[in-house]
């Protein structure tokens, strides 16, 4: 008899051109049924036929029900060996010392991504310039945490994973202040997260996206690839 180790989790387990276009039929589903936007599609879309293991598929639609179902909330998979990613973790950790409360662009721009904390109130001001808040791999310092947006002939870009609990109330003034994209019932334990303030002749779009996937190299013609999706 022989020793073949330790059994693989299935998370670890390569997925199949078969796995990958069931993944792909509940997409095409969740943008009949409006779940989905095209942006959201088409990235989705890009990371299932790129994708490689169970790992990769899963989050593409773990924010999805099955047709027909209940929707359910967001939970996100681990980031690292041992490192604990769900809302009960990342919400009510409080503000770095000397952590910034404040973003300013003046013809420039300033992006915030990654692990970062979002205190109880950020301001994010664009003038003549632009900035991304990325909300989606975030801590949050507060269950309830307010952004103030001002963009005067600039742009600024909130993005915000599903299930959270979005509130936009801002103002444009020959200019826009608007949300795209639905981020569903609040999760348990999700923040909430208030984003206000003003918009002149400039932009501010809050922006619901799940959290990215891992990329990997595009296949070839004929196997999944771009062929494929030009079908669509």
């Amino acid at each position: 008899m022989t020793d073949e180790g330790p059994q693989k989790p299935l998370p670890e387990l390569r997925a199949s051109d078969a796995d990958r276009e069931r993944v792909v039929e509940r997409l095409r589903d969740a943008v009949a049924e409006g779940r989905l936007d095209m942006d959201e599609f088409e990235e989705r879309l890009e990371a299932a036929y790129t994708s490689r293991t169970y790992a990769e598929l899963e989050p593409l639609t773990k924010d999805l029900p099955a047709p027909g179902g209940a929707t359910v909330g967001v939970s996100f998979p681990v980031a690292g060996a041992g490192e604990d990613r769900s809302w009960a973790a990342r919400v009510g950790v409080g503000r770095p010392e000397g952590a910034s409360g404040t973003a300013v662009a003046v013809m420039a721009g300033f992006e915030r991504k990654g692990n970062w904390t979002v205190p109880e109130r950020f301001d994010a001001v664009a003038f003549w310039g632009g900035g991304q808040l990325d909300l989606r791999d975030a801590y949050f310092a507060e269950r309830e945490v307010v952004i103030n947006c001002v963009a005067i002939m600039g742009g600024v870009e909130v993005i915000v994973p599903p299930g959270v609990e979005l509130d936009v109330r801002g103002v444009g003034i020959m200019g826009g202040f608007e949300q795209k994209g639905a981020a569903g019932p609040p999760a348990p334990g999700a923040p909430r997260v208030v984003v206000t303030g003003l918009a002149f002749w400039g932009g501010v779009e809050v922006k619901v996206k799940p959290p990215k996937t891992p990329k990997q190299p595009k296949g070839p013609e004929g196997l999944g690839g771009p062929s494929l999706r030009k079908e669509l």
